[in-house]
């Protein structure tokens, strides 16, 4: 495996040393104004005791409107040149920032490309978002399948290779849709999947909602928008420090700059709030000033990182997944701020390790899948190595984990019968679940965390999949985002005329 590192950064620039927006907004804040403007809490905390117990007396007075003269309005205002730090920090050409999370961007991605072309050629284990983008487009999908850890019960990247013949086999596509990095911190190929779509005339873009901070330090592998990727979404909140639900949206210096610029800009306006919230806005200010300038505290946040797979290593009990990663070709980096940990040795379930990690010893990991739980260090944090490492190895072993190596399977997907448009609006019936095998699905399913659809509007629902999303939804902190039924036990087809009969 080879590793793709960042270029060594330069000295920050003294600019992005500021956060003009954050700034702009700590100063309206503290302005003695009589607020008879919106939000309707006015900032009071006398008259709104609850909401000031809970967020702080602080925060009422931040959450400022928009359109204020000195913050956002104006063609050089604070915000302006916020976002211009925003796009020079990762090397894009604008960037974009977003209060409805990378799902926001994902959506804007897949409108944007329903004007390119009239086939989406995107990534099988795309996050759901990325379906409810097919929903609203109308795009047709034609799926390249990633590499699979069938044990781990995980999906890594696309190769080129793949790519390539996906985009060869679809003359009409709009654009190709990866994602990098994955859940467990697996990193594709930027540099060669854009090559394979710029030379079949199609823009490539990249879900890194996991990869908001690569670029910042020398350790961490490039950003995506630095390697040819023409669209880029960014979940900054996840590792990046922003606020939960705050991203950004970038635009590369590529061959279709041009075209998309104006798109993106029409459809942002489309699915942005007119009422964005300054708090996040504000954060993503500040996440990238912390960023760009804070390689020193990331340089600890990876010391952490490192120590705490040590530990697993050292204790003789678990593994770390990615130490496996290499074998995948499609694989040429891992992210070194993720610790992903395979419990299947270890005589415990992933689902039954992270319930027991945060109820007996009040330490949170991101996700579980049957096999592996995963636990991230945001680029800047400092978590402490050894309560994690203490932690891990108190979990007992008991007969719920089964015998190493079994356990949920990931399922292979069913068969394309009808666009996800198409499937999502079409009369659907709830039926059990069992009875679904065969039908069409009408939803979007998907094991969540991490989201990645096992079914899709549009796919036939196998016998495979329904016994996986149910075991899933038996787990401790399992859940099946889209279900509506929270146990699967029934599941909402398209209405084939049969039900009733």
């Amino acid at each position: 495996m080879t590793r793709i590192p960042s270029p060594s950064p330069a000295r920050p620039d003294a600019a992005q040393r500021r956060a003009p927006y954050a700034e702009a907004v700590r100063r309206s804040a503290a302005a003695d104004r009589l607020r008879l403007n919106v939000p309707g809490h006015a900032a009071d905390p006398g008259r709104f005791p609850g909401l000031a117990d809970l967020v702080g007396e602080e925060v009422l007075r931040l959450d400022v409107p928009p359109l204020l003269e000195g913050v956002d309005l104006g063609p050089d205002s604070p915000m302006e040149q916020a976002l211009r730090l925003a796009a020079g920090a990762w090397g894009a050409r604008r960037t974009w920032f977003l209060t409805n999370g990378a799902s926001q961007g994902n959506r804007i991605a897949a409108l944007v490309a329903q004007s390119l072309g009239r086939t989406l050629v995107v990534q099988r284990s795309v996050h759901s978002s990325v379906v409810d983008g097919l929903v609203l487009s109308g795009l047709r999908a034609a799926f390249v399948q990633p590499s699979l850890d069938a044990g781990l019960g995980i999906a890594h990247g696309v190769s080129a290779p793949d790519l390539a013949a996906a985009l060869a086999a679809h003359p009409d596509a709009a654009a190709a849709y990866v994602v990098t990095p994955s859940y467990f911190g697996a990193v594709a190929d930027v540099p060669a999947l854009a090559r394979v779509a710029h030379a079949a005339g199609v823009p490539l873009i990249v879900d890194e909602a996991w990869g908001s901070h690569f670029g910042f330090h020398p350790a961490l592998p490039a950003a995506a928008v630095a390697q040819g990727a023409d669209l880029v979404v960014s979940s900054t909140h996840k590792l990046g420090g922003a606020l939960t639900q705050a991203a950004m949206l970038h635009l590369g210096e590529g061959p279709f700059a041009d075209r998309l610029e104006p798109l993106v800009e029409r459809v942002f306006h489309l699915t942005q709030s007119t009422s964005a919230s300054a708090l996040l806005l504000a954060s993503l200010d500040e996440a990238r000033r912390a960023l760009a300038t804070g390689a020193e505290r990331i340089s600890g946040s990876l010391r952490a990182a490192r120590e705490m797979r040590a530990a697993v290593r050292a204790g003789g009990r678990f593994a770390v997944a990615s130490d496996g990663f290499g074998r995948f070709a499609d694989v040429v980096a891992v992210d070194p701020l993720r610790v992903a940990v395979d419990v299947r040795a270890g005589g415990i379930s992933g689902h039954e390790a992270r319930r027991r990690l945060m109820r007996d010893h009040g330490v949170l990991v991101e996700v579980a899948t049957d096999a592996a739980v995963v636990a991230v260090v945001g680029a800047g944090a400092a978590p402490d190595p050894a309560r994690f490492a203490a932690a891990l190895h108190a979990l007992p072993a008991g007969e719920a984990a089964g015998p190493a190596g079994a356990g949920l399977r990931l399922p292979a997907p069913g068969p394309v019968r009808l666009t996800a448009r198409e499937a999502f609006l079409a009369p659907s019936v709830l039926v059990p679940a069992a009875q679904a095998v065969g039908r069409v699905s009408a939803d979007t399913l998907a094991a969540y965390p991490p989201g990645i659809p096992n079914v899709l509007p549009g796919e036939e629902v196998t016998a495979e999949v329904v016994a996986f999303l149910q075991g899933v939804a038996a787990a401790p902190t399992g859940h099946v985002r889209g279900a509506a039924d929270p146990a699967v036990a029934r599941v909402r087809v398209v209405d084939d005329g049969r039900w009733g009969r």
